[in-house]
């Protein structure tokens, strides 16, 4: 039976580039690999097929001589060192397929990171997290907040590298410095992390002292962490390269400041806005006049009340709120006032009061008054 076009199998045209033909390959690979489909020989047949493709045209050489006599370019050859058969680039290619199938699964594929280990051992630091709490003045205002942090920092006496000051580390002999190592099954080659330097590709055979090799020692370190105004209970700050040192010279990590915001006494807050409750006199309700109220400033602005104001009435005070972060605008403040009731009357003043409401009529009242007299006129109208 007549052999097929490697260009045909590997549905490409004899044009395609070599990005191309290795990305067509890899899909159509990943589609009849014998892992996912068990026991199906025509996909192992295609499979097969697919990789003997591969073989000869991802090689410029092995493409050209292809190109210009067909098949009978590889006649004595398949297998052998020339051809396109099963040897060590079959095997380097089995490998890549085998990290886009399985990669996500064994810790991501190679050459990404995330906090991983190096080819050279050396490992990234992990990111720290330091709950901070500020009062709400702080946060309207920004601080420099002076804070201890115990976490691993870089060892002094080997600057990081691990090795007693004068040597240096050496090669791992059984990975040959690459942290991993590649073992042949049958018609697969798994790669597994080297035994010997545990995947750091590289051994201290006499360590510092300091350090027992790590690279690192622990140490509380005062850092500076400036807090902007107008930052908001949960804001999150980071400061790069503050967080844990790497192992053997590895980056370090990062710290991020996680911010908390204590209840204030007198004002809640709201996005940029300020809210603060205030109790006034019936008098000054009924009287008008002025009262004076807090603020985060921490000086105190008048507020005019007019005659007759009700409890729940809100007054506004514009640009008296929080700063908006990175920008130059600010809230605003709302005193909402909470009309007092008198108690503890002296006799005097009952009989002031009592005068008062012997006096009283609906304008004074306007709102008790409609009520009650829409109440009586219900009544009179269901009995009637």
């Amino acid at each position: 039976m007549a052999k097929r076009d490697y260009y045909e199998i590997l549905g490409v045209k004899r044009s395609a580039t070599d990005i191309e033909l290795k990305s067509s390959y890899r899909t159509l690979a990943k589609e009849c690999h014998p892992d996912r489909n068990a026991g199906d020989k025509e996909a192992e047949r295609r499979f097969k097929e697919l990789n003997e493709a591969y073989e000869a045209l991802k090689d410029p050489q092995k493409r050209a001589a292809y190109d210009q006599f067909g098949h009978a370019a590889f006649e004595g050859g398949m297998g052998g060192r020339g051809g396109p058969g099963f040897g060590p680039d079959f095997a380097s290619s089995m490998s890549d397929i085998f990290d886009d199938l399985f990669g996500e699964f064994m810790g991501g594929r190679r050459g990404q990171g995330g906090g991983g280990r190096s080819r050279t051992g050396r490992e990234a630091g992990a990111d720290l997290r330091y709950n901070l709490e500020i009062t709400l003045a702080e946060a309207y205002a920004g601080k420099t907040a002076q804070i201890r942090v115990p976490a691993s920092v870089k060892c002094e006496t080997c600057s990081g590298a691990g090795a007693k000051p004068g040597t240096k580390a050496k090669t791992c002999t059984t990975c040959g410095g690459m942290g991993k190592v590649r073992a042949s099954q049958g018609f697969f080659t798994i790669e597994r992390t080297c035994p010997h330097c545990q995947g750091r590709g590289e051994m201290i055979d006499d360590p510092c002292a300091d350090c027992g090799g790590s690279g690192r020692v622990q140490k509380e370190r005062t850092l500076s962490v400036n807090i902007p105004a107008g930052v908001e209970d949960g804001t999150r700050i980071r400061l790069a390269g503050e967080g844990e040192a790497g192992l053997r010279g590895g980056a370090p990590g990062d710290l991020y400041i996680f911010l908390s915001i204590k209840p204030h006494e007198f004002f809640q807050r709201d996005g940029a806005d300020i809210f603060c409750k205030v109790p006034i006199a019936m008098t000054t309700a009924a009287l008008g006049g002025q009262i004076d109220v807090p603020t985060l400033e921490g000086t105190t602005t008048r507020v005019k009340i007019p005659e007759g104001t009700e409890s729940r009435k809100q007054f506004r005070l514009r640009g008296k709120g929080m700063p908006v972060l990175r920008s130059k605008v600010s809230g605003d403040m709302y005193i909402e006032v909470d009309v007092e009731t008198p108690k503890n009357l002296t006799r005097k003043q009952r009989e002031l009061l009592e005068e008062f409401e012997r006096a009283s009529h609906k304008e004074t009242s306007p709102e008790s008054a409609g009520f009650f007299s829409r109440v009586k006129e219900f009544f009179e109208g269901k009995s009637g």
